[in-house]
């Protein structure tokens, strides 16, 4: 079954809560805006954005490796995702901005950006419209870092091909609901990646981004990570008609018959793209 795109929901108090939690709880989002961070060569910028931004998390990430003068702009379309990050993160260099990924360019001004960070959140968006308006705020030079879950991507990493020892927490849900609710995955369990490298590229050209480079990373973290995560309203599972609570009862059911500190990865996509042009 193919990753749920988890495009809705994100403005709603108890989603931003149990996101909040799972990051202070588990590394996973703290690792991969690390990543992204560390590839994103911050050490001279002036102005960063941190774009589907949430809670901050990425944003924190940044911030440790800009200079004291440098900016950070977080961009994300939940309110209640913001709100629940600025209870926690306060920095005077970090200014949040509520808007859509698509509408960046009315928001920071043109050809003045000099790095683009989006962590676990690009394949939520328009990426041809999102792709246009990073080039748009980009200063000559500038670079665009970002991640594609790896089943949204169409890529594993050889980590995750050889550390299973047994059926997924997700093969597992989607048993017990079949079992105990007639549950029937729908046709797009089946439907082919939906944001390859192929498409990624292609769509950056039209925009005149160049793909500096690609690497298939793994992530790797323990089934009680993963049960946390799939807790989170949006991720939980399977889709159709239940109820959250069915799902957390689906999502029990399956985690017993696991063990809690059974390895599992989870692949990713990194991408860094630039604009043309030397740097100022």
């Amino acid at each position: 079954m193919a990753p749920q795109d988890a495009v809705l929901g994100w403005d709603e108090h108890t989603t931003a809560e149990a996101y909040a939690a799972f990051t202070r709880e588990f590394p996973m989002y703290g690792a991969t805006s690390r990543d992204l961070a560390h590839r994103a060569s911050l050490a001279d910028a002036h102005l960063v954005v941190d774009l589907c931004g949430g809670t901050g998390v990425t944003a924190r990430a940044i911030l440790e490796l800009i200079p004291d003068r440098a900016r950070v702009v977080s961009l994300d379309s939940a309110a209640a995702m913001q709100r629940v990050g600025r209870r926690t993160l306060h920095d005077p260099r970090l200014s949040w901005i509520t808007a859509p990924a698509e509408r960046l360019a009315d928001h920071v001004p043109t050809g003045g950006v000099d790095t683009v960070v989006c962590n676990s959140a690009i394949w939520k968006t328009n990426t041809a419209a999102v792709f246009t308006t990073v080039a748009q705020v980009l200063r000559p030079g500038g670079r665009f870092i970002f991640n594609i879950g790896g089943g949204f991507a169409g890529v594993r990493h050889t980590d995750e091909q050889t550390a299973r020892t047994g059926p997924s927490l997700n093969t597992l849900i989607r048993q017990i609901a079949a079992r105990d609710h007639g549950y029937t995955p729908s046709p797009a369990a089946d439907a082919p990646p939906k944001l390859p490298l192929r498409k990624v590229t292609e769509q950056l050209a039209a925009t005149g981004l160049n793909v500096l480079g690609t690497e298939v990373t793994a992530q790797h973290s323990t089934m009680a990570e993963k049960k946390a995560w799939l807790s989170i309203p949006v991720f939980a599972r399977p889709d159709g008609g239940f109820t959250h609570a069915q799902r957390m009862k689906i999502l029990d059911a399956a985690y017993a018959l696991t063990t809690p500190d059974t390895p599992t990865v989870t692949s990713w996509l990194v991408v860094v793209a630039q604009r043309p042009g030397d740097t100022p």
